[in-house]
């Protein structure tokens, strides 16, 4: 807009410029407040907030189309009104705090009175053992228990090193598998407050430990045994009953093993993935565990009795502690390829970059859309994805999408009426207010769609640049 003025006989064109505002805390007071958080914040009830101006907003939430807001500064108004000064609303405040930690407690003791009635009574809670990942743990834990105490009963009648060795392998798979099933237990826990992204992680912390755990227990006592062996060799008793319990470990063994590949092999299928990519991926970290473990076991026992078949034939008991040695150094292997794997996916790996140009692409090809910038997708672990883009998006079919919605002739009504800064002041302001919205529901769209055609997708971040 320009003004005419007259200087020395001469027409000047002048450009009229909005004064520059200076936004203080009297403006914050046109922010919008829930009607949840004037009654909380303000002690109100609802009829309190009856004859306050109503306002009618997007809801950020896919369930709800729109909800009502109030201005701040007219809850505030009311509270005073209401308590009659801040210091007896502060007190108020107070007073209402102190009965909502009362009920918190009490809450918690009913937890805990409820929780001491389930382990009474039996908790019905369906488990996640019966499938998948839970049952190939549970079947191992039972063969490797099993196992334990048997090869533990060969090494106190034999003396054997390698046997020693072969024990503690069975005890150390067996602790180790233990804390996988509690690290699947807890990993299907419903998101809360505290852990907005749930407990999937909890499978990749139990196997990072359960790793720990192999070769600190297993490989650490294995060359430990090992080397007092070579050190002080000892006379080996009638090793044929050893040779039963290792024959009858290889069985076993070797069912769980082909348990936990079938059950890799369903998995890889579903998610488009060779076994070999599913394994190195660490997908189901306490799958591999058993995988890994179990394999590990297949060799050590076949190790241990071509060592102690050596030690039978020589005499010579040294066979047998090296054999321990070996057994102990494939724990070693083992263990720091679980260690390796499961620390990449706690630090938060990147999906395949195949699934993040196909997120890409989705957002790329929408109207509204002019680019996307610094896309990141995170493996969140059992299946489960977030996705964060930065999005730039076309101002102009924005716009078109919100005039679509508008009376045109109205709009044409309000431009004519436009006369003074202070009237396009207005105009903006009531039309980029809309425009802000129209574009805060573009996004909720894409969401909306990203989630629905990418089910792994649970968590999409798209910041506006």
């Amino acid at each position: 807009m320009f003004t005419c003025k007259w200087h020395g006989g001469t027409q000047v064109l002048k450009r009229a410029v909005l004064k520059k505002r200076e936004y203080g805390a009297k403006y914050t007071q046109n922010n919008f407040i829930t009607a949840v958080r004037a009654m909380n914040e303000f002690c109100l009830k609802s009829s309190d907030l009856e004859q306050l101006r109503k306002i009618r907003r997007r809801s950020p939430h896919d369930d709800t189309e729109a909800f009502t807001v109030f201005l701040r500064s007219d809850v505030e108004a009311k509270a005073l009104d209401v308590w009659g000064s801040p210091e007896a609303l502060v007190r108020e405040r107070n007073l209402r705090k102190e009965v909502e930690r009362e009920y918190q407690e009490n809450i918690f003791r009913n937890q805990q009175l409820l929780k001491e009635y389930k382990d009474f009574w039996g908790n019905t809670k369906r488990t996640p053992f019966l499938q998948g990942p839970g049952k190939v743990v549970m079947v191992a834990i039972c063969i490797n228990g099993l196992n334990f105490i048997f090869k533990l009963l060969a090494w106190v009648y034999t003396g054997s090193a390698s046997m020693f060795s072969e024990a503690i392998h069975s005890l150390a798979d067996t602790c180790n598998q233990a804390l996988l099933a509690l690290g699947i237990s807890q990993s299907v826990r419903n998101p809360d407050a505290g852990h907005p992204y749930g407990f999937s992680n909890m499978r990749y912390i139990a196997s990072l430990i359960s790793g720990v755990g192999i070769f600190m227990m297993g490989a650490g006592l294995s060359w430990y045994h090992g080397v007092m062996g070579l050190l002080h060799p000892q006379p080996i008793e009638s090793l044929l009953w050893a040779y039963c319990i290792l024959a009858g470990s290889l069985v076993s063994e070797g069912a769980t093993l082909l348990v936990a590949i079938n059950e890799i092999k369903k998995s890889a299928k579903q998610h488009g993935l060779t076994f070999y990519e599913y394994v190195m991926q660490s997908r189901d970290p306490s799958t591999n565990v058993v995988l890994l473990e179990d394999a590990a076991a297949v060799l050590g026992v076949t190790l241990a009795a071509g060592c102690m078949g050596l030690t039978s034939l020589t005499g010579n008991p040294l066979y047998d502690s090296l054999g321990s040695l070996g057994v102990g150094t494939l724990l070693g292997a083992v263990s720091a390829f679980l260690i390796y794997t499961n620390t990449e996916a706690l630090l938060g790996r990147s999906i395949q970059p195949e699934r993040v140009q196909k997120l890409t692409e989705f957002l790329e090809n929408d109207p509204a859309v002019r680019a996307v910038h610094d896309v990141k997708a995170t493996d969140l672990g059992l299946s489960k994805v977030r996705f964060k883009a930065e999005v730039d998006f076309d101002g102009r079919v924005v716009t078109r999408s919100y005039l679509e919605k508008q009376d045109i002739d109205q709009i044409l009504n309000d431009i004519q009426q436009v006369k003074t800064p202070e009237d396009l002041e207005n105009f903006m302001l009531k039309h980029g207010e809309n425009i802000i919205d129209t574009l805060g529901a573009e996004v909720d769209r894409l969401e909306k769609e990203l989630k629905q055609r990418n089910p792994e997708v649970r968590h999409v971040d798209l910041e506006i640049l």
